[in-house]
């Protein structure tokens, strides 16, 4: 029996395109089914300044196919030497939409991040005046912290601290991993919001480590305990405003991915629509979806919904998608969620 959702056109509150060859032949598998995306600004050398953020999204818009309806909502890449006067001009410009923090060393092409959080205080007081949102990778990268740990330990010792002294920050807690931190985004009182990737709904630390290492389910934050899993399943289908689709889709090739030290990052751009209606049909809430898909994400950065519709259609058959998308730097593997996917996208 065929079973149709339609939903306004989602949205991508945290993705990465990349550059060059790769950003050439990712870009599609977006714009396919978003209408926007907040792009991170971890290039090498990374997105700084509000010139750099409008040549980064000349070479994205020159990279769209043709008759492809899809802005790219730029950010900024925090550092202890930005600019706030910079930082300020940009987002009055309607080009910059958000700062990215990295602690220094948390993540792919984090090097250029912040050591002392004192040093950028002066930044996030000025974007607290003009309502500009601070994204956050939230963990902390100290040797005596354990990896599994460090999302919850980043709540105490830095977001929370950076929050009680500057009032009126919005702040976006990005990729949350586990309960600790839905915790935490509930017992807000506003300014604060959450993103929840696809494949963070799908996948725990087993598979990415029972039966052998799993390098194409390995990202950073890394993938926790199933009471963590259960616990984003339920902040996501909850219908609460506060949390939406932040795909965290990271394309590495695979030469990059399967190698003695591989990078951290699931490719999710060309299924997750599919994915999402799965769980949210899992989770008895379909009538959900579109809160955390199209609604929640442009009610928190204060910009209207999509006017155009997505329908899902939930057939018998299996829907397929590429194994891999070819890159003229070789080929990059599309997360694969280990089930088979019945939801397709018109």
């Amino acid at each position: 029996m065929t079973q149709t959702l339609t939903i306004r056109r989602p949205d991508d509150w945290h993705l990465h395109l990349r550059d060059g060859a790769v950003l050439q032949a990712v870009l599609p598998e977006s714009a396919r089914h978003f209408a926007r995306a907040i792009v991170m600004p971890n290039l090498v050398p990374p997105v700084v300044t509000g010139a750099e953020a409008a040549a980064y999204r000349d070479r994205i818009l020159a990279a769209l196919p043709d008759g492809a309806a899809f802005a790219p909502l730029m950010t900024l890449y925090l550092t202890e030497d930005t600019d706030p006067a910079d930082v300020a001009a940009a987002h009055a410009s309607g080009l910059v939409h958000a700062v990215k923090l990295y602690p220094a060393g948390a993540t792919t092409n984090s090097a250029s991040g912040v050591r002392d959080f004192d040093r950028v205080r002066p930044v996030l007081e000025r974007m607290a005046e003009i309502g500009l949102p601070l994204c956050v990778h939230g963990e902390v990268t100290d040797a005596d912290i354990d990896i599994f740990d460090r999302e919850a330990v980043f709540i105490d010792r830095v977001l929370d601290p950076i929050r009680r002294a500057t009032p009126g920050l919005k702040v976006v807690m990005e990729h949350i991993t586990t309960a600790n931190a839905v915790g935490y985004v509930k017992a807000s009182d506003g300014g604060l919001g959450a993103t929840i990737t696809t494949h963070h709904l799908v996948i725990n630390r087993n598979h990415l480590l029972v039966g052998g290492i799993r390098p194409h389910y390995y990202c950073l934050p890394v993938a926790k305990r199933e009471e963590h899993r259960q616990a984003l399943r339920a902040f996501a289908t909850s219908g609460d405003a506060r949390v939406f689709l932040g795909t965290d889709s990271a394309p590495h090739v695979d030469a990059a991915k399967e190698s003695g030290c591989g990078c951290a990052g699931c490719f999710t751009a060309t299924n997750t629509m599919s994915i999402l209606a799965h769980v949210f049909e899992e989770e008895g809430a379909l009538d959900r979806l579109e809160a955390f898909a199209s609604l929640n994400g442009p009610a928190f950065y204060g910009l209207p919904a999509n006017d155009a519709t997505v329908t899902l259609t939930r057939g018998d058959d299996a829907v397929t998608y590429p194994d891999r998308i070819e890159t003229g730097d070789g080929p990059v593997t599309v997360f694969d969620p280990g089930f088979p996917l019945h939801w397709s996208v018109s």
